[in-house]
């Protein structure tokens, strides 16, 4: 469909606030621009798009350091240059010391709120679950990569050694991570100094970080998996209360799995499997829209709008059942994500007014990650998403290495009995959606998101944008999104209040939100061999492209005699 006509038949209207990138040698799409540049300064060195998105993550622990971070957890989705697809698994994990009651619940918290007495699952060394990320990254750079750790560590430890600018982004983050980040004095000490928050403009150094990304360089990431730095990580665990063992750190392994694949209107739909909940539930949600002529409904039309968000709750509904680690717990993939199963489900969808739909628990996930999305000029593609859950994690910085770890034990549930709840090893599920589009077997769109539980319906309205609506990229990332789980409808500002009232009017209980969940990275693939980069308006995030080439064959420079 043109731009004009989603635009003739559309009930919300807007304008992109950022510009794309285009080229053919490379792409590099992530939520910060050193970060980005890092990728690129990868691609441009002569190295595939795995060495320039492990580049680009490392550069992210350091410029987005209330999102990312190396004592996290990661998903990452690679397609090789062979066609072949596989997802890397390096989520974190309840520690070996972890059981069902190790926090105690708040007396009459409904079942789908997981807070505890003192916090202890959200914030402190009690909250930490046993990272997974640098791992993750190194086995992808070892495995697909071609360029060794140490070079692609350059840019993050350059950075964190000098200092960077910091973003009005980061330096709201800070001021909405305040309160706890005070009550630490070593990150009290470096991101308020003076007891406020860095300001805009203003430089964060990281020595003691530079330090421990110099040594995870020369000593791969066994330097935190067993070396001096796990060490200290440990040391501190055992001196605050924490759970993280030296085995927890020992033992952790990366686990490679197959993607779920969706079909679409003639396309193939590849995301992430459990314990993942979005490869299943983007699937789930494509099948019953499948049913529907979205395009000639409209973008942003009420009716639109009102099916969407039918569909979420249907998905929410779906969701503790079909997440969860599947080493742990049976999780029904085959029935959530079959076709049959979607006409079921549609079938009982009031197309004129809102209803409840039955559910179960739901994970706690943090809103505040971020992704990446790279890809070189051969055929290899890594969309990826990691995060050290909350904003600012754990929100503390463990003293030596300048980490801030993460709070992932709040995503379990603190009571036993449920799917989601404590148990030694069990990964955490998550939302995280690096998904990609597929068609006649060839990649046309790869994407992905922070956001928590925001994550994969984000992704799947991106998804439609494109499939249904035939928006340009840029449009599909930046458009108005809309995220409920059954109780409130969440709708960004964007979305006029004429469509509000009318949702209102249908039983949705609006709430108008600045944002659902954050800035989507995403890079489009052209017949020609093209590709187009594109970032949008929630985050810092920048698309920066390889064009040009190589100098044409046999030119030399000659000066006159």
């Amino acid at each position: 469909m043109s731009e004009a006509g989603w635009r003739q038949r559309a009930g919300t209207q807007f304008k992109c606030e950022k510009q794309s990138a285009h080229g053919r040698n490379g792409m590099v799409v992530t939520n910060h621009p050193l970060a980005s540049a890092a990728g690129m300064e990868m691609l441009a060195a002569g190295g595939n798009a795995i060495d320039a998105a492990v580049a680009a993550q490392f550069a992210l622990t350091v410029v987005e350091p209330m999102m990312v971070g190396l004592i996290g957890g990661t998903t990452s989705h690679i397609r090789l240059a062979d066609g072949s697809h596989r997802i890397v698994d390096g989520m974190s994990a309840v520690p070996l010391a972890g059981h069902p009651t190790m926090y105690r619940p708040i007396p009459g918290t409904l079942p789908q709120v997981y807070d505890v007495e003192r916090r202890e699952n959200q914030v402190g060394p009690k909250a930490v679950a046993t990272p997974g990320s640098l791992r993750a990254w190194c086995h992808a750079l070892d495995t697909y990569g071609t360029m060794a750790l140490a070079d692609v560590m350059q840019p993050a430890i350059r950075h964190a050694a000098r200092g960077f600018t910091v973003t009005p982004y980061l330096s709201d983050c800070i001021e909405s991570a305040a309160d706890d980040l005070l009550d630490d004095p070593f990150a009290a000490d470096r991101l308020l100094p003076d007891g406020t928050p860095l300001k805009a403009g203003e430089r964060l150094v990281q020595g003691d970080y530079a330090e421990a990304l110099t040594l995870i360089a020369q000593q791969g990431e066994s330097a935190l998996h067993g070396g001096p730095l796990g060490d200290l990580l440990v040391e501190c665990m055992e001196r605050t209360g924490g759970f993280i063992s030296r085995k927890d750190l020992t033992d952790y392994r990366v686990v490679e799995r197959a993607p779920i694949r969706g079909r679409y209107r003639g396309w193939e739909i590849l995301g992430p499997p459990p314990p993942a909940a979005s490869g299943v539930h983007i699937a789930q949600m494509l099948n019953i829209i499948e049913g529907y002529d979205i395009a000639k409904m409209g973008f942003g039309t009420v009716e639109t709008l009102h099916l969407l968000a039918e569909v979420l709750k249907i998905a929410f509904a779906d969701r503790a059942e079909a997440s969860g680690d599947p080493d742990f717990v049976k999780v029904p993939v085959e029935r959530i994500t079959s076709k049959a199963y979607a006409d079921d489900r549609r079938a009982d969808i009031d197309p004129a007014r809102a209803r409840s739909w039955t559910g179960g628990l739901l994970a706690k996930e943090g809103a505040d990650t971020t992704h990446l999305t790279v890809a070189d000029g051969m055929g290899n593609v890594v969309t990826t998403t990691q995060t050290i859950n909350s904003l600012f994690g754990a929100r503390f910085i463990v003293p030596g290495i300048g980490m801030v770890p993460n709070d992932y034990m709040s995503n379990f549930d603190p009571r036993p009995g449920s799917p989601l709840s404590i148990a030694p090893g069990k990964r955490v599920t998550t939302s995280m959606s690096p998904v990609m589009a597929l068609r006649d077997g060839k990649v046309v769109y790869a994407l992905g998101l922070p956001g928590g539980r925001k994550i994969f319906p984000s992704a799947w309205q991106a998804l439609i944008n494109l499939i249904d609506h035939g928006m340009t990229l840029q449009e599909a990332v930046e458009a108005p999104r809309i995220w409920t789980e059954g109780v409130v409808l969440e709708v960004e500002h964007g979305v006029p209040e004429s469509v509000r009232q009318e949702l209102r009017d249908r039983g949705h209980t609006l709430q108008i939100m600045p944002t659902v969940a954050g800035g989507m990275n995403a890079i489009q693939f052209h017949d020609d061999g093209s590709m187009t980069g594109a970032a949008c308006w929630r985050a810092d995030g920048a698309a920066v492209a390889l064009g040009g080439g190589l100098a044409r064959a046999g030119v030399r420079f000659v000066l006159p005699s």
